[in-house]
Order: C-alpha cells, then structure tokens, then sequence
C-alpha cells in the first residue's frame, strides 16, 4: 500500500515550499526512476512533489554563449530542438540514444542527472562541456555536482532548475549501449572548449569522470592516433554480468578514439 501526500505545485516557488524541510519528501520529474521504485517498495516518502506542471522549469533557450535546458525538459524534446541541433548537435545525437522512444518521453533531464547513474548519458555532457547546474539555491560546476555512485551534491529537495551548457568548439558523444537498456556500457563525450580538450567518461566507474591522460595527449589536435599510447588500469572500475573491469577498461579507450573521429 502506498501511503504518501501528493502533490502538482504550479509554480517552482510552491514547490520549493513543499519539499523545504522534508527530508522524507521525493521530488518527481519524469518519474523513471522514482516510480519503479516506488512499485518495488524501495522508497517509502511521506510526500510526493510532481514538478510536472512547473512550466518554468521547462524549455530550450539559447543564452549568449550558453545553451539553457530547463530541468524538466524531456530527453526527446531535447533530441528532437532546432536550437540543440545548431549549438550542440552532439548533446541532440546524446539524446536520442537515451533508452527506448517511452524513456525519451517522460524521462527529463533534471531527473537524469539527479538520479546520477554510473550509466547514465547525460552526466558525461556535463562533465564533458563543462556545464554549470543551478538550483533553487545556487550554481554548482557539473564536476561538483556529481560526487558518487547514485549521489549528487544536493542537499535534500533542492531542486534543480537548469542546466548551462557552454557552446564548443566541436563535441561528440560516442557510448557502447547495452544491448536491452541502452545505459552506456561505457561512453565518452569528447569535447573542444575555450579551456582546451574535455573527455568525460561515463558507464566505467562508478560515477562520471574525466579522462585528464587523454585531454594531455590531445591537446595538440583532435587525432584518434594521439590516444595510441595510452591504456586504461581496470582497477576500480564497474564489474557486472553486462562487462567485467577489464572489457570497460578496453572500451574507454575504443569509444574515446570514435568520439575524437566523430568531432572531426
């Protein structure tokens, strides 16, 4: 038996007051996550918060230099928007390779990056371009916000509002799909910044990083043959039925090798 209060604030003010000062109350973006477990009985909240009818935390806008997704815009919004497509095609291409056409429906970004995967897509963007999460309360670097297998930085029911995505020069996203899922076995957003060369790697360890070996050898081009080199230690690395260590550590390398192609 479910026991909870729901609630579909229409503003992000009402739904902020909600969920201050509950640590028992589960915030409800798309519900990919959230509702599975729910039916599992894995989460037992006193409140529910559908960020559902929000319409502020919706929506793509090109932002001087940056391009704004809000946190409950869905994945198939985002892979499907004009304006992704002409600053970030990468983040569209991302996108559309997010689970099946249902998951790319109701799943949103704010609920991906919160629910923080270890093979999740987005969190390789973030880390890759180098994004920027805001708040209710604050701003955080995306290499901030991600701290852990499953965990953010977040204090409880802090809502994500937005995601800022810095324009590249050139970016690409390639991942090794699960075959059923369409989690990244592993994958690799590799992207040309006004800082110099970001690979993010996501799906391999338990939470998002980056690759620094790799951005040292491209720093002088985007050539697939700079990362001949290199090899990837296993050690501390995702193992299950799906990929040993090992077969993940092979994969980082193969991936981040197509991804630097796909940029050129």
């Amino acid at each position: 038996m479910y026991a909870f209060e729901y609630h579909r604030p229409a503003t992000l003010a009402e739904a902020a007051q909600l969920a201050s000062g509950n640590e028992d109350a589960k915030i409800l973006a798309g519900g990919q996550t959230l509702i599975p477990t729910l039916k599992q009985r894995l989460a037992q909240p006193s409140d529910v918060v559908d960020l559902g009818a929000v319409a502020e935390l919706r929506g793509i806008r090109e932002d001087g230099d940056a391009l704004v997704i809000g946190a409950t815009t869905p994945h198939a919004e985002v892979a499907a928007s004009a304006v992704v497509k002409r600053l970030i095609p990468a983040l569209a291409k991302l996108a559309e390779g997010i689970g099946d056409a249902q998951v790319r429906n109701r799943g949103t970004l704010g609920g991906s990056i919160c629910n923080n995967d270890p093979s999740a897509d987005y969190p390789a963007a973030l880390v890759g371009l180098g994004a920027t999460v805001r708040t209710t309360t604050r701003t955080l670097a995306a290499e901030d916000f991600f701290t852990g297998m499953f965990e953010t930085a977040l204090e409880p029911n802090e809502i994500v509002t937005a995601v800022s995505f810095p324009k590249p020069g050139k970016a690409a996203y390639v991942k090794f799909p699960n075959p059923a899922s369409r989690y990244a076995t592993v994958g690799v957003f590799v992207a040309e910044t006004g800082g110099g060369v970001r690979v993010a790697v996501t799906g391999a360890a338990p939470s998002v990083y980056r690759w620094t070996e790799a951005e040292q050898a491209l720093a002088g081009g985007l050539d697939p043959a700079a990362l001949d080199g290199l090899t990837v230690d296993p050690d501390g690395l995702n193992a299950d039925i799906h990929a040993s260590a090992e077969y993940r550590a092979s994969l980082v390398k193969v991936m981040a090798k197509r991804a630097v192609a796909a940029c050129g």
